[in-house]
């Protein structure tokens, strides 16, 4: 897919999309907990789909409504106590990163020998935390020297161990959920350099949400299982997808460098990390209004300053950062620039390369990004690298560009928000997609 976009000004009122970390999770949550879960608002990204996927592969009915999708986990592999093998055999996790984190020590209750596999950049992405901690849970795993396709063979048995948080916080949140689920009492999950923090607060949130037995948060350093609770299984689950603000943190970086827009359907209270976008906005200086449920923001007559931001607990953030970086005077630092390296791209890499097309100049410098903003943004050919958050960044720079600007391998997208273009064209954007 090829998308043009002409510098645009924006205006008018626009939803966030339905949040896929928020979505991913209630997917797994209603695989585990074992009944009947209504999910209202969900996903359709890529990753919502190999979620979904999954689950359905594990041995739930999925059945949509009109706004709805309701989830049967009653007869869900990990829930049956026969020695018998069921047919599922393979798994597949799409490129969602937090699927293949999430779902493996999940899929791991199962007394089946099952393959987990992936598609594109998944297949390129370190899978060697799994060889290292679930031999210790009773889990036999082969895996392609640390990546996929993984092997394995439950059941898993909860038991006290230490991980490494350092690379993603997506690992505890699956052993938080296959913990739960295999009753585990008086255990406890120790973790080092936890990264992502308010990711493990939506994991929680999502657990207790569901009716999970919601371990003890010993201030990140360790996770505890006391005494199961009786989940009552006949229970009815009702669960809303959040909006995204990962998605609405480029609908409202667009606003800021190129409207006056409002963005509904975000909660203030939300646990996503990425929330924290709305601490760059007002560093920078635009106008921004924050409600109940909305947010209006637009440019500043006085122009956007550069900013410091530390995102290391928001590394997805990066993308829209550079946005709104290349458009405020001065040099902004972003720091956590080692959460990058294992993305769908060598995103700060990426970032630096497609962003110097359009003329901004990106130093990086140890676990620093340097975006020195104010000069001339042009309008230029660039391309996705196959990184949904690299096609929308590059998007929202067009903008407020000098000239047109053409964006290669496009549908990159789909993976998040498949929405996306369709959002911006809404705003007043002039896209054309071919």
């Amino acid at each position: 897919m090829i998308v043009t976009i002409q510098p645009s000004i924006l205006s008018g009122n626009i939803y966030a999309p339905a949040s896929k970390s928020s979505m991913q999770r209630a997917c797994a949550a209603a695989l585990v907990r074992k009944g009947i879960s209504i999910i209202h608002n969900p996903g359709t990204s890529n990753d919502d789909k190999a979620a979904l996927s999954i689950i359905k592969e594990m041995g739930c009915e999925i059945k949509f409504t009109k706004d709805e999708l309701i989830i049967d986990s009653s007869n869900a592999f990990i829930h049956s106590t026969s020695n018998i093998q069921n047919s599922a055999a393979t798994i597949n996790c799409g490129e969602s990163g937090l699927s293949i984190r999430m779902f493996t020590p999940i899929v791991a209750l199962s007394k089946n020998k099952i393959t987990i596999n992936g598609e594109g950049s998944l297949l390129k992405r370190p899978m060697d935390f799994f060889d290292a901690i679930l031999p210790q849970l009773n889990v036999e795993i082969n895996s392609n020297q640390g990546k996929l396709p993984l092997q394995i063979a439950g059941p898993l048995l909860p038991k006290n161990i230490e991980i490494d948080g350092s690379l993603s916080s997506q690992f505890l949140t699956g052993l938080l959920m296959a913990y739960s689920a295999s009753n585990a009492d008086t255990v406890s999950i120790s973790v080092k350099d936890l990264k992502s923090k308010p990711y493990v607060d939506l994991t929680l949130k999502v657990m207790s949400d569901f009716g999970l037995n919601v371990p003890e948060n010993n201030n990140y350093k360790s996770f505890t299982f006391n005494k199961p609770i009786n989940q009552q299984t006949n229970k009815l689950i009702n669960y809303t997808v959040e909006g995204d603000w990962s998605g609405a943190s480029f609908l409202l970086v667009a606003g800021a460098i190129a409207g006056n827009i409002i963005v509904k359907g975000l909660d203030i209270q939300s646990t996503q990390a990425d929330k924290k976008i709305l601490e760059a906005l007002q560093d920078c200086g635009c106008n921004i209004s924050i409600r109940e449920n909305e947010i209006e923001i637009s440019n500043s007559n006085l122009g956007l300053k550069a900013f410091h931001f530390n995102a290391t607990d928001c590394p997805d953030l990066f993308p829209p950062l550079v946005a709104l970086a290349a458009f405020c005077n001065g040099t902004t630092v972003i720091e956590g620039v080692s959460r990058l390296a294992h993305k769908e791209s060598d995103r700060a890499k990426t970032l630096q390369d497609e962003f110097s097309k359009m003329g901004v100049d990106i130093e990086l410098q140890g676990n620093l990004m340097m975006v020195k903003g104010g000069a001339v943004v042009k309008g230029a050919r660039v391309h996705s690298r196959h990184d949904h958050r690299i096609a929308m960044a590059c998007a929202v720079a067009a903008l407020k560009a000098e000239g047109e600007t053409i964006i290669e391998e496009a549908e990159a997208i789909n993976k998040s928000y498949p929405g996306f273009y369709q959002h911006l064209k809404l705003l007043g954007t002039m896209i054309e997609v071919m």
